[in-house]
């Protein structure tokens, strides 16, 4: 069935964007502007109208769910006239297909294999046992996210200049030249290569560029504050006959440069392309006027960006609460205690709870079980069950219980210590057979001689020093505490992730750093352990409606009644490292960040700060981020901390200049910002 009335349910800035079909156009979509629906509608205005059929329009989004919900809407409104929309898709679903039918111009067949990233790793793997290159120095990973920076740089290895700069870059190189020659022999290639040899294709084969050029009358794309430079180089080659481009974003949510992104593709646009045309998207049909507010004074503070000014349809709303807390498990409660009061009136699903780092999610996963508030954790895995802290579980297990055989073989050869499955096997049939532990079967075949020399080394020091930590507890030389930063050390579990150079590992060491202050709340080793049993299976049984928790990454084009920002600390937000290794663009990044947070309410933002954190098992002070500072006071309304304690907030003022005497006891941003004012 065709609706005819698509164009009537367009306010007059979205009506401008769907009828201006000639030349390039930047529409500039404000969080809740309804951008999807001006870019579903503007492919029915070019079909609807004979402009184009189906086959000579490109549309180009991030995602498949993206890709599947424009297809839908589209066919919503056209009817079986939508029908043959077969350029619409992902830029490596495109790609992928542009490339079968050209891949002998890049040493292919057209039945390509494309790698996953299992495969990638294991490719990785190979080349650099064949290069001798320690893969506990530099990993896999590591190695295949330096690969995709260059590829989307839109560099082949003969293209590559190394940035001297970066000490790894210089093995890495010859790696990728391999890599690449490997990929060909096995006739495939990775997500990376589609993009890249379809842009080598395009600019090395004018007959083929002009075809495609001339075919795609109309180019849409989605998110366009998220491409990188290889996507937008590509878009530009296909633009070159018709440059009926039509790019729809928002700088203001520009927050993936770590994955590529780059905001100059938005910022730079009518440079790019010659008369271009500009249209803001500034009804919001999401949030309160109250939310708006917040999000607009906040990112005005940003010097890069287009610029625009939102208007919401909606009533006022409640002001946006502004809560200080005393430590991080007082933040906790707070948030717990709220939703309690707001359960009845908003569905559990409805609920957010968006955090800088995952490790965040910690203290509220406590709360949570304790007083029995079934959440989710989106895009992430709950923080008992990450493989790190599983590890480090298994290791105090074992040490507290020698008869513990899932600990044992859990941890037994993690690190690596050449005990391979075989080993294992033969242990676990020595155990069956004589009816004994892994640990104390391991410990006889060790006296007796059964296992490989390689292998005995290896068991050997894992068992004395598993000894010596069974020991350091029972004569209470360390509390357990202690005892877990001291056996990573010893095992060279921590020597591990921080040798292996890649950000997941950066993460699991953030996550460790919050385990040991989870341990600093519990009396002794066994309390802790049993904390951990009951946590990790009290909410199996859960189902239904459950709070949500995520970073705020993971959060984008997702939407809430009710969102919670907790952690709006210096040095946590705005991230200390995003800072230090960005400057002034990592900071404004951080600030977009938070104005993504914000503008994924639609009733009411809680924002909150603790004065004080656990860190590393110890106490530190914390400072109001200055992102607070950049509120509106008129839309905030405070809870009674800041009343009770408005002598101490004079100190917390981001601007006010401290004399500190004991830098172990603050905050990494307290650190750096009496670094910058001294």
């Amino acid at each position: 069935m065709v609706n005819s009335d698509y164009l009537k349910n367009l306010n007059e800035a979205q009506k401008q964007a769907v009828m201006s079909l000639e030349g390039p156009l930047l529409i500039v979509a404000g969080a809740g502007s309804g951008k999807t629906k001006v870019l579903t509608s503007r492919i029915a205005h070019i079909i609807k109208n004979k402009k184009a059929f189906p086959n000579q329009i490109l549309a180009v989004t991030f995602t498949n769910k993206a890709a599947k919900e424009m297809e839908y809407r589209v066919s919503k409104i056209l009817g079986s006239s939508a029908t043959g929309l077969s350029w619409l898709g992902t830029f490596h679903s495109i790609c992928a297909k542009l490339l079968r039918k050209h891949a002998s111009a890049v040493n292919l067949n057209s039945n390509f294999t494309i790698i996953d990233t299992d495969d990638q790793i294991r490719l990785i793997k190979n080349i650099c046992k064949a290069e001798n290159i320690d893969i506990k120095q530099i990993s896999p990973r590591f190695v295949i996210a330096i690969i995709d920076k260059w590829k989307n740089k839109g560099m082949y290895p003969n293209e590559v200049k190394i940035n001297h700069k970066d000490i790894y870059e210089k093995t890495i190189l010859p790696v990728y030249r391999i890599y690449q020659q490997k990929l060909t022999e096995l006739n495939a290639c990775d997500f990376g290569d589609l993009i890249l040899h379809s842009v080598k294709i395009l600019e090395k084969n004018i007959d083929i560029r002009q075809i495609y050029s001339k075919n795609f009358k109309y180019i849409l794309v989605d998110e366009y504050q998220d491409t990188n430079f290889i996507q937008s180089k590509w878009l530009n080659l296909l633009a070159e006959k018709n440059k009926n481009i039509c790019c729809v974003g928002d700088d203001d949510q520009s927050i993936y440069s770590w994955r590529g992104a780059e905001i100059k593709n938005f910022l730079d646009f009518d440079k790019i392309y010659e008369n271009t045309k500009v249209i803001r998207l500034e009804q919001n049909y999401r949030s309160s006027k109250n939310i708006l507010s917040v999000a607009s004074e906040l990112i005005s503070n940003n010097q890069n960006r287009v610029g625009k000014t939102l208007k919401s349809t909606m009533t006022e709303g409640d002001l946006i609460k502004l809560n200080c807390f005393k430590n991080g498990k007082d933040e906790a409660v707070g948030v717990s205690d709220e939703i309690e009061k707001i359960k009845k009136k908003y569905s559990l699903n409805n609920i957010a709870i968006l955090v800088r780092a995952i490790f965040q999610t910690r203290e509220f996963e406590e709360r949570f079980l304790k007083i029995g508030l079934p959440y989710r954790i989106v895009g992430g895995i709950k923080f008992y069950e990450r493989s790190e802290i599983k590890d480090c579980v298994a290791y105090l297990r074992l040490i507290h219980q020698e008869r513990d055989d899932l600990a044992f073989e859990r941890i037994v050869n993690n690190p690596k210590r050449s005990i391979g499955e075989s080993t294992i096997k033969t242990i676990h049939e020595y155990s069956k057979k004589n009816k004994t532990s892994l640990e104390n079967s391991a410990r006889k075949m060790v006296h007796e001689n059964l296992i490989k020399p390689k292998a005995k080394l290896g068991l050997s020091l894992f068992l004395d020093l598993v000894s010596k930590w069974r020991n350091d507890l029972k004569i209470k030389k360390y509390n357990h505490v202690k005892l877990l930063q001291i056996l990573l050390d010893e095992s060279g579990y921590s020597a591990m992730l921080k040798n292996k150079k890649d950000l997941e590992n950066e993460n699991r060491l953030e996550n460790i750093k919050e385990l040991l202050s989870a341990m600093k709340e519990f009396d002794n080793l066994e309390s802790f352990l049993d904390h951990v049993s009951l946590a990790t299976s009290i909410d199996k049984d859960w189902e239904g409606e459950k709070i949500n928790m995520m970073t705020m990454h993971a959060a984008k084009g997702l939407e809430f009644d009710i969102v919670f920002l907790p952690g709006w600390e210096e040095g946590l937000f705005p991230h200390q490292k995003s800072i230090e290794e960005k400057g002034h663009n990592g900071l404004e990044e951080e600030r977009r960040l938070a104005y993504v947070g914000i503008t994924r309410a639609k009733k009411n933002v809680i924002i909150s700060f603790s004065m004080n954190r656990f860190y590393q098992g110890d106490w530190i002070d914390s400072m109001a981020s200055r992102f607070i500072d950049e509120l509106p006071e008129n839309n905030l309304e405070k809870n009674s901390y800041f009343d009770e304690n408005k002598d101490t907030f004079d100190e917390f003022e981001f601007n006010q200049d401290i004399e500190l005497d004991d830098n172990s006891k603050r905050s990494p941003g307290w650190i750096r910002y009496q670094k910058r004012i001294k």
